[in-house]
């Protein structure tokens, strides 16, 4: 399991495995910021977030745009007063199967699988940091920030 995730306060990893909406952030090439929704999904054994997408998409674009190893993105999803951020280094996967298990795990998160896409790729973050606010057992907030 992912130190970064397995140090968090209780319920940190039940958040990521709730049904949010996320965002991810990578970096542009002249180093702005670019935010769009995609859907998360995290395997805290391994210590990877992954998000899927088309390849043709400006967020791998931005991904590939980076030195290896370099591409430098954030995941966060919000609740209300509730939020996590993961952050890390990104890769994009074409593999079938690793598409594949990236397309299964995203219908266990969200109750829908998609659509096959002839263009879908996975976005694989190595999580380096973890950090949020959660809401503990018996609706108990506590600061969880790395």
């Amino acid at each position: 399991m992912s130190t970064e995730i397995r140090n968090q306060a209780n319920g940190y990893l039940e958040f990521w495995n709730e049904y949010h909406l996320c965002t991810l952030t990578t970096v542009r090439p002249d180093g702005r910021p670019h935010v769009v929704p995609v859907g998360v999904t995290v395997d805290a054994d391994a210590g990877i977030a992954r998000v899927i997408t088309r390849k043709s998409s400006k967020k791998v674009a931005n991904i590939q745009a980076a030195q290896p190893g370099q591409a430098r993105v954030a995941v966060c999803q919000v609740d209300g007063g509730r939020w996590a951020t993961l952050e890390g280094t990104a890769e994009v996967r074409t593999h079938p199967a690793v598409v594949n298990d990236a397309v299964a795990r995203y219908g266990d998160r969200y109750g829908r699988t998609p659509a096959p896409e002839p263009e879908r790729v996975v976005i694989e973050i190595t999580i380096e940091r973890a950090m949020g606010h959660v809401d503990a057992p018996k609706s108990k907030a506590v600061n969880v920030a790395a």
